[in-house]
């Protein structure tokens, strides 16, 4: 799997079906996006949202802050 980074201890990948792997390994659904494309390379992260994916709240600090971040949820086929 490429990891691009961690976030708050998750790691982001360089593409969805990783993101997606990853979830399905801890029980969840679905991935989001961090990263803008433009200052911060683009990367997918396991779990409909960043809470969910951590278990806890993101508390964004300077090194942390998501940018450009969204969500989707994927059902069945992967």
């Amino acid at each position: 799997m490429s990891v691009i980074r961690n976030i708050g201890g998750v790691p982001l990948f360089s593409t969805v079906q990783e993101a997606l792997a990853w979830a399905m390994a801890k029980g969840l659904t679905g991935y989001h996006t961090h990263g803008d494309g433009i200052n911060l390379e683009k990367g997918y992260m396991g779990g409909v949202n960043h809470q969910q994916a951590a278990g806890t709240p993101l508390v964004n600090t300077p090194s942390n802050t998501p940018s450009g971040t969204s969500s989707t949820i994927v059902s069945g086929g992967y």
